[in-house]
């Protein structure tokens, strides 16, 4: 198994803080890409996986946009463009929240949740390859340390 250094072709680094913080980045940029290319046949990018995602947990109930922004594993300002490359897809519907026009509220469809239950299967070999390589209970110390990291 190559090192972090062997991967992005530098000496030893030497700092344990540089060295984790670059194999975090590393490794986070290897898992985005591996899920993007198990969505591209299916037609949708990891932030469009995301948000459909965090629409199917509302249970039929709709949310705004901020709401959807504030929850998504990677904050960006651009959550209307997704949604709306959703909205042509039909994955999501929007409509006028009644209380407030200036606000939207976004529903997952039928289509959209046939389609989380379409990329769910190969995105599990993902997670299969991944207990090949780490046991249960060293991905949940992991989990934990990197929990730890953060204080959002």
């Amino acid at each position: 198994m190559p090192t972090i250094e062997e991967l992005i072709k530098t000496k030893p680094i030497t700092d344990p803080y540089a060295r984790a913080m670059l194999n975090i980045i590393y490794t986070g940029s290897w898992l985005v890409n591996n899920v993007n290319q198990t969505l591209k046949p299916h037609g949708i990018t990891e932030p469009q996986y995301n948000v459909l995602r965090i629409l199917r947990g509302q249970n039929g109930e709709a949310m705004n946009l901020f709401e959807i922004q504030n929850r998504m594993l990677q904050r960006m300002s651009n959550v209307s463009r997704l949604i709306d490359k959703l909205l042509d897809k039909g994955l999501v519907e929007r409509k006028e929240c009644e209380e407030n026009r200036r606000m939207v509220d976004i529903r997952i469809t039928q289509a959209g949740l046939s389609l989380l239950e379409t990329v769910e299967v190969p995105l599990a070999a993902h997670m299969n390859n991944m207990s090949t390589k780490l046991k249960k209970e060293h991905a949940a110390q992991l989990a934990q340390w990197l929990d730890a990291l953060h204080d959002d």
